[in-house]
């Protein structure tokens, strides 16, 4: 009974063991005004990538936040139907961010499986607080959410965008301290990590090329003031992906997980 109810909650609630990676993949990251895109929330890396495919109940927030302000986008989303989750088209120029945040939903894995995960995303307050509870040898319990965005470039990108550089009041977000779009050849891609709205040190920030993501292409840990910073080739489709986990007072979980990403591309080599 016990490991049936565990290969329900891992395939039916869509563990994040499942696939750590998940990003917004829109079909172009370059566009033209009023142009219409086509996008997927994808999950996995690699062979193992698929579409999340969760419904569309689960998503709070899907929004664009342009120079004019955010909207909410939550009507255009199908997310099991269709060859996608749905389309944006975008009125005016600029770089746009869309922008998605989830709902919790419980996972519950063996405890080696739990383990080597914290161990691999460098998930420090669960490890310290299940060797400090005794609890390092029992199953992990953890309620878990998404976060992500894309950054998506319509018409011309020329002009001052403060809003691509600024904090959209996720959980747990990558914020681009320079608009990728901006930098010039060579020139690092600066980022703030915070976690409730602070800094985050000691998290881990993966750089993922979406053309072979099999393995991060980097890894860094964020300094003191949450900050980091990655070479990123001015070509290709780029993903950052970010985990971080808090002990929670709850008699279902132990841990609440979020997950966040941040992903770009460029129309062609330069």
């Amino acid at each position: 009974m016990r490991i049936t109810m565990l290969k329900m909650l891992l395939l039916g609630l869509g563990s994040p063991a499942l696939g750590h990676d998940f990003w917004i993949q829109p079909d172009r990251y370059v566009v033209g005004v009023g142009e219409a895109v086509p996008l997927s929330l994808l999950v996995g890396h690699g062979t193992a990538r698929q579409r999340w495919g969760v419904p569309t109940d689960r998503v709070r927030r899907f929004a664009v936040i342009s120079a004019t302000g955010s909207t909410d986008q939550r009507a255009i989303l199908h997310t099991q139907t269709g060859d996608d989750d749905g389309q944006l088209a975008f009125r005016t120029p600029g770089t746009h961010v869309v922008v998605l945040e989830s709902g919790p939903a419980l996972s519950v894995l063996p405890a080696l499986r739990f383990n080597d995960y914290l161990k691999v995303e460098g998930l420090t307050p669960a490890i310290t607080w299940r060797a400090r509870a005794g609890q390092t040898q029992a199953d992990g319990r953890e309620y878990y959410s998404r976060r992500a965005k894309t950054l998506i470039g319509v018409g011309t990108n020329a002009g001052v965008q403060p809003h691509v550089t600024r904090p959209t009041g996720l959980k747990l977000e990558i914020v681009p301290q320079k608009n990728p779009y901006d930098l010039t050849a060579g020139e690092a891609l600066p980022l703030l990590i915070l976690y409730e709205g602070q800094p985050l040190s000691g998290a881990t920030v993966k750089l993922n090329n979406l053309d072979s993501d099999a393995e991060p292409l980097a890894q860094r840990l964020t300094d003191a003031k949450g900050r980091v910073a990655f070479n990123v080739p001015q070509r290709g489709k780029w993903q950052l992906n970010v985990i971080w986990t808090a002990p929670i007072d709850n008699p279902n979980a132990d841990f609440d997980t979020v997950f966040s990403s941040l992903s770009f591309g460029f129309a062609k080599p330069q």
